[in-house]
């Protein structure tokens, strides 16, 4: 079996799984002793093993390590990830009926808001015409609940009526008429 060219392919070929593993941790242990003596340092006042990690109990102090919040964590997240400006968009959709208070939520709705410009729809045209009224007290509310520069300008009409001029099925010609005179 000396003669096997299958057996002299595989000698020469890469390492593959202990092997493979080996040469990682041996090329790790390398790189960590070429490190610095002073690169290992003290996180957060505490000590930190070779792992990099924390080493003991957090004490009666606060610690990292300690439970947070999830309001806090998703504050954290939404600031690292740079959401600010969504999450302040978002807020004003989920949270309508105390930006603008029970009231006036019951009789209109945010549609859209694209370029700082919110649609908002009323439920009729008498509502819409108040809110239209109210734009210069709803402008400052909106901005002190989800951030200045968010929402600039209001953009308020009342219901949409049904139109005659979409629809798959559609006739061309003067349209609905009256057919029996």
């Amino acid at each position: 079996m000396a003669d096997d060219p299958s057996a002299e392919a595989s000698a020469t070929a890469e390492p593959g799984g202990p092997e493979l593993a080996r040469a990682v941790l041996d090329a790790a242990r390398a790189k960590r002793a070429e490190r610095p003596a002073g690169a290992r340092s003290q996180r957060d006042g505490g000590s930190v093993r070779s792992g990099g990690r924390l080493r003991g109990y957090s004490g009666p102090g606060p610690d990292p390590r300690d439970p947070q919040p999830l309001s806090a964590v998703l504050a954290k997240l939404v600031k690292a990830r740079g959401w600010q400006k969504p999450a302040a968009e978002a807020r004003i959709f989920g949270t309508w009926p105390a930006v603008v208070g029970a009231d006036l939520a019951t009789h209109c709705r945010p549609v859209k808001l694209e370029n700082g410009e919110l649609t908002i729809e009323a439920e009729s045209t008498a509502w819409a015409t108040q809110l239209r009224l109210l734009a210069g007290t709803l402008l400052p509310r909106i901005a002190g609940e989800v951030g200045r520069d968010v929402v600039k300008t209001l953009n308020i009409h009342g219901p949409v009526a049904p139109s005659w001029a979409k629809g798959p099925k559609r006739v061309r010609g003067r349209g609905p008429r009256d057919t029996y005179g």
